[in-house]
């Protein structure tokens, strides 16, 4: 930046020696003033023409200087970090940790917070259950009063064994809370959140200049068990932190192209509930069933019947989702077990529908061991899990409104899509408040190379899902779309 105004002013004087000086234009002074003559000459310059000299010169470097730190962009800024956001993503995906177990990003979230001038705070929170360690991050960017914006990242992986065969695939096993021996894998893409979340910290960090206020970093644990949000405010979020005027989440979408941002106004995740059934039998010999009561059997047609929930109880105009998605039960193949355990989630909308497929489970399990010949003292248990609960996520209309205003201006109309609710569940939606009295939004940017999307369309193949063990995005235009939606989201709100 110098050396530009120095060759200019170099420029300026080889050419005004040039012409002689003859012609010294009215009200520009001229470059070197000395005599009396109405063109000087450098040779007799009196201490006071110097400052007159310097005094403009010094302006004009200052205002290349300042024109050059006005051109720092969320865009430019997102460019400047991505290669070292690519490396801290490629670590963390090779290193994923299980929900209430993520020490280790923690750790590194807070040291790229502290980098980022932020006044951090590591083992935050406090779970329901007494047993599990909380591992959340608030890193706190004040610069002078102004709004309160809380920014929001996950931190947990899943119980996935890894099938993307990227060079730097999780190889992780590590033990679950029941002990067992469980691949890992950051198959929901919080390993993109993280470095999005770091990058969007040191770009707001380098554009003070543009927004006022306070920022609070949330680096949240065990958003895959629906209990990290809640463990976060039950530790005192808001009052030690201070309630922000608005909150922002962000997620990677699976069935988006990476470089658009998509979201939905009002209602975009369902309520979620996870429930524990065991079915009782009576054990034995399986060649001799007819001594004994299957719950495997039993277990087989009480899933069966619980699909007629949602087809045949349940409003259609009502989404509902009914998932076994575990089942377990027996050791040998001779051997009829005791038991059967199931593992459910159950999405929905409506508070009708879900306190009726609540109802519904228990009833249709209950009434099925009653038809095999069970007394009712072998029942099956249903347990609902409230230490697991998700609220549905709401989305302000008016503040969602204003943000795709702001990401069209900045990204472009065709790259910024509304898309329609899904019966994923976030946890993100606890910081809105039961009442949503803190205006919320929880968008989306896209992650899947545009070719792949085409193919699929194409040929009807579906593209893997968030949850897969084939989820791999696409990281560079992933990562980056991600930095410029939050950083022009926060300083909208935060503008001065």
């Amino acid at each position: 930046m110098k050396v530009r105004v120095v060759a200019k002013i170099k420029s300026a004087t080889a050419r005004d020696t040039k012409l002689g000086m003859t012609n010294c234009r009215a009200g520009v002074p001229p470059a070197f003033p000395g005599n009396r003559s109405s063109c000087p000459t450098a040779a007799s310059h009196s201490s006071s023409d110097m400052k007159n000299v310097m005094l403009p010169a010094v302006c004009l470097w200052l205002g290349f200087a300042v024109s050059g730190l006005a051109q720092q962009t969320p865009q430019s800024l997102a460019d400047a970090e991505l290669p070292s956001l690519l490396t801290i993503y490629k670590d963390v995906h090779s290193h994923p940790e299980l929900s209430a177990h993520e020490e280790r990003t923690a750790a590194l979230v807070a040291k790229e917070l502290r980098a980022a001038g932020c006044d951090v705070t590591e083992h935050f929170g406090t779970y329901d259950d007494p047993k599990l360690k909380a591992y959340g991050v608030i890193g706190v960017m004040k610069n002078g009063d102004g709004p309160t914006v809380l920014v929001r990242t996950d931190l947990d992986a899943l119980p996935v064994q890894e099938d993307t065969g990227l060079p730097y695939a999780s190889k992780v096993v590590a033990k679950n809370d029941e002990g067992k021996d469980v691949p890992v894998m950051h198959a929901c893409g919080h390993d993109v959140h993280v470095a999005a979340f770091i990058g969007t910290a040191r770009a707001l960090a380098k554009l003070k200049d543009q927004w006022h206020g306070t920022i609070v970093f949330v680096g949240q644990p065990a958003e895959e068990m629906g209990c990290g949000a809640r463990a976060l405010l039950k530790a005192g979020l808001y009052d030690r932190f201070g309630k922000p005027a608005f909150a922002l989440g962000f997620h990677d979408k699976a069935d988006v192209q990476a470089g658009h941002i998509a979201v939905t106004e009002g209602y975009t995740s369902a309520n979620v509930d996870s429930l524990d059934v065991t079915v009782r039998g009576v054990g034995g010999h399986g060649a001799y069933p007819h001594k004994i009561k299957d719950p495997i059997v039993l277990s087989a047609e009480i899933i069966n019947a619980w699909q007629t929930i949602a087809s045949r109880e349940n409003n259609p105009l009502d989404p509902l989702v009914v998932t076994v998605g575990a089942i377990h039960g027996g050791t040998k193949r001779n051997i009829i077990p005791d038991e059967v355990k199931m593992h459910l989630t159950v999405r929905s909308y409506k508070k009708e529908a879900r306190d009726r497929a609540l109802a519904a489970i228990e009833r249709i399990a209950r009434e099925m061991a009653a038809a095999a010949g069970l007394p009712p003292e072998l029942a099956p248990i249903v347990t609902v899990r409230k230490d697991e609960v998700c609220p549905a996520m709401y989305n302000n209309p008016e503040l969602t409104k204003r943000l795709v205003a702001v990401w069209k201006k900045t990204l472009g109309d065709d790259n910024v899509e509304i898309v329609d609710p899904t019966m994923g569940g976030e946890d993100f939606s606890e910081y809105g408040l039961p009442n949503h009295s803190i205006p919320s939004v929880n968008f989306h940017f896209g992650a899947v190379d545009p070719a792949k999307i085409a193919e699929s369309k194409k040929t009807g193949k579906e593209l893997p899902s968030l949850h897969s063990s084939k989820f791999a995005p696409v990281p560079e235009p992933t990562i980056r779309t991600a930095i410029i939606g939050m950083t022009v989201a926060v300083l909208d709100l935060m503008k001065k």
